[in-house]
């Protein structure tokens, strides 16, 4: 196994069935596609899975699910952060049981008044709280959402006392100033970026790839970002089309390509589109010769 997340994985949507559960068999439906478009790895329950809307144990069941139906554990990442420490702990524990070592930790993110001190507290007491060398931490920066930076030094410290446990940080922050102090600090570690229009510059900097939510519908694109300048334009304009609000819509995308209307579900606060909605932007993808969910 990788001793840390490289290249290109898949910030997944979760599909939700009529009864309001995890649509299991589409969301493996949906990883075994990933994985024959040429993704590296995927990641669960993170921002573009509704992660904070799911329970500990349902997380842990759809993992166990995909293990179990011949996906790696190597090749997935379970976003394990909660506001509780205790909670954190016990669900990074539990991947571990099932041989998922890839772990993606927001930080505790209600009280929004954080010292950095404070952040570097939560994160080694989720550490030592685990107390298993074979936890691969990668810290989750997207501030814009969860109300709470990760400072460069937070990391920097960290990998100084943990090593390699901490792997490194998900800058998903869009800030490309962000990604280059998060290299000043930890240049040891890795950074991948979430925002797909900075991965080529992003590797080209030293950078280790990417997690992100438009490879679950243009993952032939979001490859191509890596060594083609060309794609940048194309891969802006996706962006583009998606337009607001980006969940619901990539979600009702999905279900344009696929049929399975568990796709264009979400769990409240979020409400779902039209159906209309993401057909339209399914066909201009098609038209545009951009690759789409098939």
């Amino acid at each position: 196994m990788t001793d840390t997340i490289r290249g290109f994985w898949v910030a997944m949507a979760t599909p939700i069935a009529s009864d309001g559960r995890v649509d299991q068999a589409a969301l493996t439906r949906h990883a075994h596609w990933l994985f024959e478009q040429d993704c590296d790895g995927i990641v669960l329950f993170g921002t573009t899975g509704e992660g904070p809307s799911f329970s500990a144990q349902e997380r842990l069941n759809s993992v166990a699910a995909m293990i179990g139906d011949g996906i790696g554990p190597d090749r997935i990442a379970l976003g394990a952060g909660f506001p509780s420490i205790v909670d954190s702990i016990a669900l990074s524990r539990d991947a571990l049981s099932l041989g998922v070592r890839h772990l993606l930790l927001l930080p505790p993110y209600f009280y929004r008044d954080a010292t950095p001190v404070g952040l570097e507290d939560a994160f080694a007491a989720i550490i030592d709280g685990v107390n298993d060398a074979r936890m691969l931490m990668m810290l989750y920066h997207i501030p814009q959402v969860s109300g709470v930076a990760i400072p460069p030094e937070t990391l920097a410290k960290l990998r100084a006392r943990y090593g390699a446990v901490v792997a490194g940080v998900k800058d998903s922050s869009a800030d490309f100033a962000q990604f280059r102090a998060f290299r000043v600090a930890a240049p040891d570690a890795t950074v991948l970026v979430g925002n797909e229009t900075d991965i080529g510059r992003a590797v080209a900097e030293g950078g280790a790839g990417t997690i992100c939510g438009m490879g679950n519908i243009v993952p032939s694109l979001v490859r191509a970002m890596f060594d083609d300048p060309n794609a940048e334009p194309a891969m802006a304009s996706a962006v583009r089309l998606l337009g607001q609000p980006i969940l619901p819509m990539l979600k009702s995308v999905i279900a344009a390509a696929t049929g399975e209307a568990g796709w264009s579900r979400v769990r409240a606060p979020l409400r779902s589109v039209q159906a209309a909605q993401g057909i339209a932007v399914h066909e201009t993808l098609r038209d545009l010769m951009v690759p789409a969910a098939v």
